[in-house]
């Protein structure tokens, strides 16, 4: 087996990709509402409201993560929900969360994180749930946001070029696959960086946008390329990454300040250099096409990570929206 192919075998058959499968499983169960305005499967449920949208979701955490990363975990709460609205052309207006703990003591390090994190990305917590008289912490969190245009997985077109647009100005919190570009930063910068998305969206340089998940890059452009109905091409070592961090790590890590985006070919420069300006390293990766196979590209040679033809991921395509 070649570097490559073994590198897509782990990549498909990862945690990252394992955790989004579960979504497909989930789908089945939901009604479907035909001829229903809001689709599933974005970053955000966008719901028309007057000339805009509202932008509605949700996180929730892993109980052990909670457990062993209190404070980063209730950071985790606002910054990730913050980040999806972003990814959808549309910024916060506030947050609420729901947590469970056995007693006080126990929640205070997430409800500290929770806040340090409204205060940095300038959002507000407004309720949410609260049950401090459980056997174990727990955490999820909500937030509303407005956009004025969309980017939207189910936006892409064949033949566009796929960019990766990541903030490489971090750390990796050991022995996570967590790439922490967030908490050390200064909390001006971090708002003016999440700005460009909406610039994005309000001045026609891009239609479709997501955030980089836990998926890692790789499998968040698949999710985008299910929603669209599309496949296409990946160049692996095109990927912007930091000096000596291992490419598989990299390529399944969750990056904090990480957009995948799908723009025409006339758009790429001034998308890049929009970027650039603001030190986030962003290049083009790919290129998107009708096939609905996702490849892998290192060197000369090329690997099938997924099939949607035979496959879906999430279950969230063109076919399962009313």
């Amino acid at each position: 087996m070649t570097w490559l192919a073994d590198l897509t075998l782990r990549i498909r058959e990862g945690s990252g990709l394992a955790h989004k499968r579960d979504i497909a499983r989930v789908m089945q169960h939901l009604p479907r509402h035909a001829g229903a305005e809001i689709v599933v499967g974005d970053d955000c449920a966008a719901i028309p409201d007057a000339d805009g949208y509202l932008l509605l979701a949700s996180e929730g955490y892993l109980n052990d993560f909670v457990a062993s990363q209190s404070w980063f975990a209730g950071y985790c709460g606002v910054m990730v929900n913050v980040s999806d609205i972003y990814a959808m052309g549309g910024r916060p207006i506030a947050v609420v969360d729901a947590i469970w703990s056995n007693g006080e003591n126990q929640a205070k390090p997430i409800l500290d994180g929770l806040a340090t994190a409204a205060q940095v990305y300038g959002v507000p917590v407004v309720g949410g749930h609260t049950n401090l008289r459980n056997d174990a912490p727990q955490l999820s969190v909500a937030i509303l946001g407005r956009s004025k245009r969309l980017l939207s997985s189910f936006a892409a077109k064949p033949e566009q070029i796929l960019l990766a647009a990541i903030d490489l100005r971090g750390q990796f919190r050991e022995p996570y696959l967590w790439w922490d570009a967030s908490t050390v930063a200064p909390p001006e910068r971090l708002r003016q960086d999440l700005e460009l998305l909406p610039t994005l969206a309000e001045t026609d340089l891009c239609a479709s946008a997501k955030d980089i998940s836990n998926a890692g890059v790789i499998g968040t452009l698949l999710m985008l390329l299910e929603c669209s109905d599309l496949g296409g091409l990946i160049d692996i070592n095109a990927i912007p990454r930091p000096a000596n961090i291992d490419l598989e790590r990299w390529l399944r890590c969750f990056p904090s300040y990480g957009f995948v985006l799908s723009v025409d070919a006339v758009d790429c420069v001034a998308v890049i250099e929009l970027f650039k300006q603001r030190g986030i390293a962003c290049a083009a990766i790919g290129k998107t096409d009708d096939s609905r196979r996702l490849r892998l590209k290192g060197g000369d040679e090329e690997q099938l990570l997924w099939d949607l033809n035979r496959e879906a991921l999430i279950g969230c395509g063109p076919k399962r929206q009313g």
